[in-house]
């Protein structure tokens, strides 16, 4: 295969697939909005999945590489009740390894030749030129033309209007995210109540999850389902401000669970949750494709970045075995990615109702404890 790929976006799944081709032998050029790698936080603890993940990183050759970022003891999982009662604690491992995402991200950036990345290119948009060929004009008003474009550039994707003219809406939750550093140490009784991974503490409408990551940091996030108007009402630049009043939605609850939200040493971040239909499709169009959230952005249930980069991979490996033959390839990877996509979203959305519903937090427990039935798919 002679095409260039174009990429857009450098996340996950946008390296990856820029790895699985290098493999393979095939160029490509990945562009990236971002200054540089370090320009801000690469989010927090993701769990490897065994049905996706772990198999784009093999196809990766990163295997090893993954192995040795795996923090041990963090697939953990408890619930508590909003007095902090232990519900539910499990600290077996389930084959879902977790990793500091950011760190999984610097392993597929060193796996690439020099020169991939393109740092500092935002895309400002995209349009067709005919027989499979596309422009991407950027920020700065340069232009690149290219036979082969994938968008993964997350969920406010440049490329997706040359598919679709459907774009994300908001699902009626959002996270106010923020950290505890160093918690053993500074924090005790609310590190004390996380336990060695992972914590969820629910009821209807609204929740705590937190995730120990290295150093003994606790990565909270403060689900609530309220308007996009009620989080408006609230001024996140008075970081202090912003958290008092996220926690009197939580008033009662134990004060070692709303301290991880008042004695937050990071500044609140309003994380709004959005998403396209379940099940989206488009007609092929010769020359251009998406993967990750940029094709499927649904709410979050841990498989986001794991079908980000299992999309990278699986597209990678198409084009590998269609070398003289770029629309078969695109063909392949987009009929076996839908079902896939469709079926992941239908699960996150069951996930949400078990977070947040009515039977919160109970339908959480019976799903970990074997009595949730997920639906049919």
């Amino acid at each position: 295969m002679t095409t260039d790929v174009t990429i857009i976006g450098a996340g996950l799944g946008g390296l990856t697939l820029a790895r699985v081709l290098h493999m393979h032998g095939i160029p490509a050029t990945v562009y990236e909005a971002e200054a540089s790698p370090t320009a801000r936080s690469q989010g927090g603890m993701l769990d490897i999945h065994e049905d996706n993940g772990q198999p784009a990183l093999r196809a990766a050759g990163l295997t090893d590489e993954f192995r040795a970022l795996i923090l041990e003891g963090r697939e953990a999982m408890r619930i508590l009740d909003t007095d902090g009662t232990v519900l539910f604690d499990d600290d077996s491992t389930r084959g879902r390894p977790e990793v500091q995402r950011g760190e999984l991200r610097q392993i597929l950036l060193d796996s690439l030749p020099a020169g991939t990345v393109r740092w500092g290119r935002k895309v400002r948009n995209t349009r067709a030129l005919g027989e499979g060929r596309h422009e991407v004009t950027f920020a700065d008003g340069t232009t690149v033309v290219t036979s082969l474009l994938v968008g993964a550039d997350g969920a406010w994707s440049r490329v997706r209007p040359l598919l679709t003219d459907v774009t994300p809406e908001y699902i009626g939750h959002s996270y106010v995210e923020t950290y505890l550093l160093d918690g053993d140490n500074r924090h005790p009784a609310s590190a004390k109540a996380v336990g060695g991974g992972s914590l969820f503490v629910l009821a209807p409408g609204k929740g705590i999850s937190v995730h120990r990551e290295s150093g003994g940091n606790l990565h909270t996030y403060v689900a609530l389902s309220r308007s996009q108007d009620w989080f408006a009402g609230i001024d996140f630049t008075d970081a202090d401000a912003a958290a008092v009043r996220i926690a009197q939605e939580f008033d009662g609850w134990a004060p070692e669970l709303t301290a991880l939200i008042t004695d937050g040493e990071t500044a609140p971040v309003l994380r709004t949750l959005n998403a396209l239909p379940v099940g989206l499709r488009w007609d092929r169009v010769p020359g251009v494709t998406l993967i990750g959230d940029a094709a499927h952005l649904a709410a979050p249930n841990g498989e986001g970045a794991n079908l980000a980069m299992y999309d990278g991979a699986e597209l990678g490996k198409a084009l590998a075995a269609h070398p003289d033959d770029v629309e078969a390839a695109l063909t392949e990877y987009e009929q076996a990615m839908f079902p896939r996509s469709e079926a992941a979203a239908a699960d996150g959305a069951h996930l949400h109702e078990l977070l947040f519903g009515d039977d919160a937090p109970h339908g959480l427990i019976d799903m970990f404890t074997g009595h949730d039935v997920a639906p049919a798919q």
